[in-house]
């Protein structure tokens, strides 16, 4: 509990120092408002003590929210820290002097709602590890002889005897002892299968059980388990997470000094104050403070309309910048299920259960089938009758051999004698036809039972081995499909959006990795890999070179975090979308592309808006300083500019075109 709330305080610390902000910029609105109401109520003119009843919501607004800004702010400048910001608490001020209360407190709820919304990404990033812990189960079902007691998780010891019921999350790491059924591990370990589980079988804690009980033993604390590690990886990529410049501070750190330099230019060569009242004032920097947020809220309303979840704005600033892509393997680019690749239907070679010489009762069985009973079949025929005991069974594999029967259009058979015993596969009767459908490893013959059918070699991904008749072998293969999509996408990744390395880092096995980067044209592959060790590569990545990392499981949150711009697909966990900077909903690659072009869009339309005012106002800021604009028509001046840098950052929300542009 102790690191737990450690971590959490090291987390959210570096959004408490703005936790005023969102109450600063909800009190300038008011203020504005009421300053609206009044003046167009017909008492503009009224006077309430040293001030007109129009200025006192201002003036309030400024004294409550614009002094604590400023005040922050002046503590930046004494750590020579110049953004753009630190010439709106200028502006501030001197609109103060100016009596523009106004002006000052529309830049008081610019400044504040800028803040209030960086902060809030800080925040939502750090919700990763609560998340997390929600997802671990509190409580564990302890088994003492035929009694089950509730206990906390922290309280199971290695060797205690566990009960995991169906679709509950396994507390430790353990043993099988008892039970049949499957556990979706793909979000720990990459593997895109939901995995058997039988007397011996290994579980990890994180994983989801499915629809059978499964009694197990603990083998390790739940300290010490898998999604503790997890845990751990999680709240050291947090830590360590890198704090980036957003694209306003990049261009403020030039502009501010030269506005503010300008300003003591002309005061200094004119003697006349007044003109460094009204450089400042047409140098505040609306384009910055206004244009880039609405440029990004449109983005982010455009980006929402196409199925893409923006969790940090600031993503859409940094995604063009990126030069290497990281991709996972399993759901990211590939369709995360096992398919059906591979049928092999075998000759008829003796009896696979044949013990010693062939016996006469045999013999005779063997003589009187029918001349079709002995014939090899057709692979059409062969998964006809397979998939007619198939749509009995839960098994993962059975979904994936019952999509092919459907394509194939095939008839489905009246299935008898259905039987499927834990750890020995399924049996049944199709039109007279002993079905038999199991592992390779059950087939292994031994000295007291030969078998003398022979088998394909074994290849990569999974298999099932069927029996038809004990005679006739077929072999079913599955891998999972790369999408359709996956080699045009990651073509163009180079010639349309300048990345210069493509990856893939996955928790798969090699031959399976491999095979999808062949099939998508990468070739640089790292297989086996950990969370810590994803995290690890990542983090290199990210040192030498701005990155996208693309993932979907629980293994993927601590990369997502530490990338650039991490990238989750789909709304299945929690976790992977509290530690991703964006979520695509519908796990789509052309949506990834579209998430690069909405970037790129935003970035150059910023950059307009912001270099395009930031000019103007140099324009205005030179006749200010010579004498040419007083203060009071460049405040007007700058109300232009800053309508011309608006409108055209509101072009970020709309797109008429496509958002796409590589062929699937």
């Amino acid at each position: 509990m102790t690191n737990n709330k450690s971590a959490s305080t090291a987390t959210t610390q570096p959004g408490d120092e703005h936790r005023f902000d969102k109450w600063i910029a909800l009190l300038a609105l008011i203020a504005i408002s009421g300053y609206l109401v009044v003046r167009f109520g017909g008492h503009a003119d009224d006077s309430l003590g040293p001030f007109t009843l129009t200025e006192w919501p201002l003036i309030t607004a400024l004294a409550g929210g614009g002094l604590p800004l400023v005040a922050e702010l002046t503590w930046k400048l004494v750590r020579r820290e110049f953004g753009s910001d630190l010439l709106a608490g200028i502006s501030i001020v001197t609109s103060i002097v100016l009596g523009e209360y106004l002006a000052g407190t529309l830049v008081v709820l610019m400044l504040s709602g800028g803040e209030a919304l960086e902060a809030y990404a800080m925040r939502s990033a750090s919700s990763v590890l609560a998340a997390l812990a929600r997802r671990m189960p509190s409580q564990a079902h302890r088994k003492t002889n035929e009694t089950i007691h509730d206990v906390a998780v922290d309280q199971v010891v290695v060797g205690d005897t566990l009960l995991v019921f169906p679709h509950e999350v396994c507390p430790v790491d353990g043993t099988v002892l008892d039970g049949h059924g499957t556990m979706d591990e793909s979000f720990l370990t990459g593997e895109p299968y939901l995995m058997p589980k039988s007397s011996g079988s290994t579980v990890i804690s994180g994983a989801l059980n499915g629809e059978a009980a499964l009694t197990i033993r603990a083998d390790k604390l739940a300290v010490d388990s898998r999604y503790a590690q997890i845990m751990h990886v999680m709240r050291a990529a947090e830590e360590r997470r890198p704090r980036l410049r957003r694209l306003g501070d990049q261009l403020g750190a030039f502009y501010t000094p030269l506005a503010v330099g300008l300003a003591l230019l002309a005061w200094g060569l004119s003697g006349d104050v007044h003109r460094f009242l009204a450089v400042l004032v047409v140098a505040t920097p609306c384009p910055l403070l206004i244009a880039i947020p609405v440029a990004i809220i449109g983005s982010i309303s455009l980006a929402a309309r196409r199925g893409i979840i923006i969790r940090d704005p600031s993503v859409l600033e940094r995604i063009e910048t990126c030069r290497t892509a990281i991709f996972d393997k399993t759901g990211t680019l590939t369709y995360g299920q096992p398919a059906l690749t591979e049928i092999i239907v075998g000759d008829g070679v003796g009896s696979l259960f044949q013990v010693g010489p062939m016996s006469a009762e045999l013999h005779r069985e063997l003589d009187g089938r029918p001349e079709k009973d002995s014939r090899p079949l057709s692979a059409d025929k062969a998964l006809s009758l397979i998939g007619s005991v198939e749509r009995y069974s839960k098994h993962p594999l059975a979904a994936a051999i019952l999509n092919v029967v459907r394509e194939r259009h095939l008839a489905l058979q009246d299935a008898t004698e259905v039987h499927e015993l834990p750890g020995q596969g399924l049996t049944g009767v199709v039109a007279g036809r002993r079905i038999r459908i199991t592992s390779r490893g059950k087939l292994v013959g031994t000295e007291s039972q030969p078998t003398t059918v022979d088998l394909p070699p074994q290849a990569a991904g999974m298999e099932c081995i069927a029996i038809i008749d004990d005679l006739i072998p077929v072999t079913l293969r599955f891998r999972d499909q790369p999408r359709a999509d996956g080699a045009s996408f990651v073509k163009h990744l180079a010639p349309n959006h300048h990345f210069q390395r493509v990856m893939i880092v996955s928790g798969d096995r090699e031959s399976e990795v491999r095979y999808l980067a062949d099939l998508v044209g990468i070739h640089e592959v790292h297989f086996s890999q950990s969370p810590e060790q994803k995290l690890a590569i990542v983090r290199a990545e990210t040192q030498r070179a701005n990155t996208v990392f693309v993932g979907d499981g629980i293994n993927d949150a601590p990369a997502l975090t530490i990338a650039t711009v991490g990238i989750a697909f789909g709304g299945s966990s929690d976790i992977t979308s509290e530690a991703a900077h964006a979520v695509i909903l519908d796990s789509s690659l052309s949506k990834v592309d579209e998430l690069l072009h909405i970037g790129k869009r935003l970035r150059r339309i910023a950059l307009q808006s912001a270099v395009g005012g930031m000019l103007l106002s140099l324009v205005g800021m030179l006749l200010a300083a010579s004498g040419h604009l007083p203060p009071v028509a460049g405040a007007i001046a700058q109300e232009v500019i800053d309508l011309l840098a608006v409108l055209n950052a509101l072009r970020a929300a709309r797109s008429s075109g496509s958002l796409t542009d590589f062929g699937s």
